[in-house]
This record gives C-alpha cells, structure tokens and sequence, in this order.
C-alpha cells in the first residue's frame, strides 16, 4: 500500500483540479510567439540531448552519470543576455528546461545529485533564467520530463522512452520522486505561466495546476506538434515547436540551420492557423548562445519591430491564404493583416498590385503598410507611396510601395505586411475531413478515405491525400516531407477514397486528407495507420 500513495496520490489530483482556466488559455493564445531552451551537461559532447544514454553502454552510462556533472562549468552564463534578446526578437514567453530526460536537473533539487549544483558551477540556473526573463517582462514557463534515465538507471531499469515499463504510473518510486521535484519547481521560483511536460504528464499535471491554478499546461494537455506545423488551421489554442537547426540541443558540428527568412515564415504560417510558435535555442556549454541561432534571432527581431502588430492577439482569417498572401486578424475586431511572402523579394521603392479574392472592402476600409508612414519615399519628394484599394467584381485589389530603407543596399529580403481594416470575408473556404486508412496486406497498399463536408463557394473541388512514414519517431515529431497522390475531381460532397502505392509492412503512416480550390489548398487533420507485418 505504501508504494501505490505516490499513484493513488496522482489519482486525487486528477480528480480534484479543473485544467487550463479558459481565460489563461486565451491568454496564452495571444502571445503568440515563445522561445524553448534546451540545455543540459550532455551539450558539452555536443550530442542529442538524453537521448544517448538509451541502449548505451554500462560504461557510458556510468561515465555520463559521474563524469560529465565534474566537467559541466558554463562561466560564460548571463541569462540577462538572452532575456533581452528574447525581448528584442518579439518573444513574449520563455520555457526553459529545468530536467530533460536524462534525470539532471537544471535547479537545485532536494531529490537527487545528479544536479546543477553537484558541478563546478554549483548555481541555480532555473532560477536565474526565470529572473532574467521576468525582469524584460516575459512570461516564464519550465519544461519538465516525467521520463528520468538517472532514476531507471540507480534503479536497474532498462533505460528507454514510451514504453509502459518506463511510465511514472507503473514505477511509484519515479512517480514520487517527480511529484517531489514538480512540488519544488512549482513552490520555490515564483508565477510560473507554462509548464511542458514531456511524458506521461497524469498526476504531475494536477499538482501543477493544484499548485498554480493560473498555470498553463501546454504538451500535456494541448496539441505540440513537433519540429512541423499542422496543415489545418485550428480554432483553439496549439503550439508548434520548431527547433533553428537540426538538434534540440547544441550542435556544433554536422548541423544545418534554417535561415532567418525561414523562421519568420514559420512563425507567420503558425499564426495564421490559430497557434503559437515555440522557436528552439540550444546554448552552448559555456552559457553563451551560438553566434548563428543569435544572427538568426536578431535577423527575426528586426521583422518582428517592423510587424510584430500582425502576430499578437490574432487569429485565423477564413482562409490562412491565397497562394503567398497569408492571413493573420486581430482577434474580435475587423482588421485584417495581409502578410506577402512572395519567393521574389518586394523591392524598395516598387509599386506592387495584388488582388485578394477572399477578402471584402468596405465604406470604412483603411489600407498602410505596417513599420511605415506612407507619405515618404527617401531622396525622392516627388513620390508619394500611399496605400490604396479598389473593390470590384474579381476581388479586392491593393496597391502599395514598399518604402521604407531596412538595409543599406535597400534588398530586405523578408515579407511586408499590409494592414486592412474595415473588411469583411468574401469567400465560404470549402472543407475536407480525414476519415479511415484500410491496410491491404496481398498488395502492401492502403485505401485511404475521406470527405468533403463543404464545397464552399465554388460548385467543385478536386480531393485527394498526402502521407508520410513516421516509423521511429517520437509521438510528437515529424521529419519526413509529405508524399502527394493523385487528384480526384469533386462537383458534390461526400467521401471519397484513393489508393496508396506500395508501402513498407510494419511501419507506421501518417495522412491527410486534401483539397484543392482554386485558390488555395485546404487539409483535414491528421491521423495514422500501421501497415500490417509481414
């Protein structure tokens, strides 16, 4: 009985505690944009984070478990540093990593020495990071992983992730020891905003809510996806985490970065379906971030000085966007933020024509574009670069001149926003629904089903799916592009179904279902199959 309390303890929690307070999580819709740090004694190897020390040696486990916290001594730290960074690049939240999976904590903890404080640098780093990023007025949140390969490993347990053996429910001695540590981080460092708990969150979650009712439990309780956005916009809150490079963590070698365009293309296509972009940082073992994630960041705060008005308190438009003109609209008001993300970049000083079709003037339409005045052009007194729009038949039609100097050589190569207040949608978007896989084991093929529930405002549609394998990958990761099928044309709603090319048995899928309308193309959430063994 003495070894279930822990459990049954989670049990009365869950029973006890009401969740997300709705206000909070409207609240944390609008911020919009968050910055993730993951950081731990393994990026001194420049590794992935935790995730070695599964199907490790003996010998590296034990050289990882008592060598590296004696060589952990980041001199170079000043979370100040970061925080007014952050602060700059338009972050409105921080979730730092106070223990990842390998079990070390980032704080200093009753429960265990494999800790901060048992390394030469023997200082609270949670607690400093949440101070540092309080004091530029950004919301603190902590990530937090119920998996602990220090505890599986004191404990003779095979070490390994999302397998029941492993789960904090089936090992009340692990159950206990993260209530323990969940207790302090929720009762020794203050308001904390956001919690992400990644793993089993069952009975952890509750405390931190029973602790912090005003918290915000995000990967535990909303949708996270991982390292991709959602082809569906979502009506509630979501949050996508993206990481600069390829690794969680530092990496400071073999690595590949997305450049500063990229990331704030990401965060543009996360606001217009409804979500937040939690955007990665992996410091290095000094303390000091990466010179390339901090040009990244400057290149992302520059845009967001300019823009930052079309991320925050906003949600979806009808549409998220007509080819490369993406939507964000400020939330219950009419003012829409027209965001274009041409592959050629809007030169200074150019006139540009576009014309939006799902979009509707009225008597009170106002058009600017965002960061500028619209009444000078440099050295140029003769021009007058004001916004204008008319409205006729085939859409609405804008004119506009991009007119402010960002660089030197006048080439800013990142998107220009165009604000519109005063407009209504003109356009019903149509709708497709994921239904059902079915696995054909003669032929290695899947039949995949779906519906069109809406055809909108047009009289057809053309519908089809996309998949990808995602064998191996954590529950909330995905790396590989999607895979396109042929299209089917539809004049009336319905299901329909497609089949999938030969597939490998015993491996899993993800689809989607598609449609294709004349002015963009529309997803229905994603699900997945498993492709039967051989």
């Amino acid at each position: 009985m003495r070894r279930l309390l822990p459990f049954l303890l989670a049990c009365s929690l869950f029973a006890q505690t009401p969740g997300n307070k709705p206000e909070r999580l409207e609240w944390f819709r609008d911020q919009g944009f968050g910055l993730f740090i993951h950081w731990s004694l393994d990026s001194q190897l420049g590794s992935v984070i935790s995730h070695s020390m599964v199907a490790a040696s003996p010998d590296y486990l034990k050289r990882f478990v008592d060598d590296l916290p004696r060589t952990f001594n980041p001199r170079k730290f000043h979370p100040a540093d970061w925080a007014s960074l952050a602060k700059l690049a338009g972050i409105k939240y921080v979730v730092f990593t106070t223990k990842h999976h390998a079990g070390f904590t980032m704080f200093d903890s009753k429960t265990t020495d494999f800790s901060i404080m048992k390394t030469p640098f023997a200082r609270d780093i949670t607690k400093e990071v949440m101070e540092a990023f309080r004091a530029q007025g950004i919301a603190a949140g902590m990530y937090f992983s119920p998996d602990d390969f220090w505890w599986l490993y004191k404990n003779n347990k095979q070490l390994n992730r999302n397998v029941p053996g492993v789960f904090p429910a089936n090992n009340p001695g692990l159950m206990q020891h993260d209530l323990a540590q969940v207790r302090e981080l929720m009762t020794n460092y203050g308001p904390v905003d956001v919690v992400f708990f990644d793993g089993p969150p069952e009975g952890l979650k509750e405390l931190a809510w029973q602790l912090q009712p005003n918290t915000v439990v995000t990967r535990g309780a909303i949708e996270t996806p991982e390292q991709y956005i959602p082809g569906v916009p979502l009506d509630k809150p979501w949050e996508a985490c993206i990481t600069m490079g390829t690794q969680w963590q530092y990496k400071p070698t073999n690595d590949v970065y997305k450049s500063g365009g990229e990331l704030i293309s990401l965060l543009i296509e996360t606001r217009a379906k409804g979500g937040n972009l939690l955007l990665n940082v992996g410091p290095k073992p000094d303390g000091e971030l990466p010179i390339e994630q901090e040009e990244r960041l400057r290149e992302v705060a520059l845009w967001m000085f300019l823009n930052g008005e079309s991320i925050y308190g906003v949600r979806p438009w009808p549409i998220t966007n007509e080819g490369d003109y993406w939507f964000t609209k400020k939330k219950g008001e009419d003012t829409l933020y027209v965001i274009v993300k041409e592959k050629e970049r809007w030169k200074y000083g150019e006139w540009k024509e576009i014309t939006l079709r799902s979009v509707k003037a009225t008597s009170k339409t106002r058009a600017t574009v965002l960061g500028q005045n619209d009444e000078v052009l440099e050295y140029q007194p003769g021009v007058t670069p004001k916004t204008t729009w008319r409205q006729d038949q085939r859409g609405l039609h804008i004119r506009a001149m991009r007119a402010q100097r960002i660089y030197n050589d006048r080439k800013w190569p990142n998107p220009v926003v165009i604000k519109l207040t005063g407009v209504t949608p003109a356009m019903t978007p149509p709708v497709v629904e994921t239904s059902s896989a079915e696995w054909n084991e003669l032929e290695k093929k899947a039949t995949l089903t779906g519906n069109v529930a809406s055809l909108g405002d047009g009289g057809s549609v053309f519908a089809s799916f996309e998949y990808r394998d995602t064998t191996g990958m954590d529950l909330t990761e995905r790396m590989g592009p999607w895979k396109a099928m042929e299209f089917v044309k539809r004049a009336g709603i319905g299901s329909y179904s497609v089949e999938t090319p030969p597939l490998e048995a015993g491996h899993t899928y993800e689809y989607r279902a598609v449609v294709r309308h004349p002015l963009l193309t529309l997803y229905g959430a994603e699900k997945q199959f498993k492709a039967a063994q051989k």
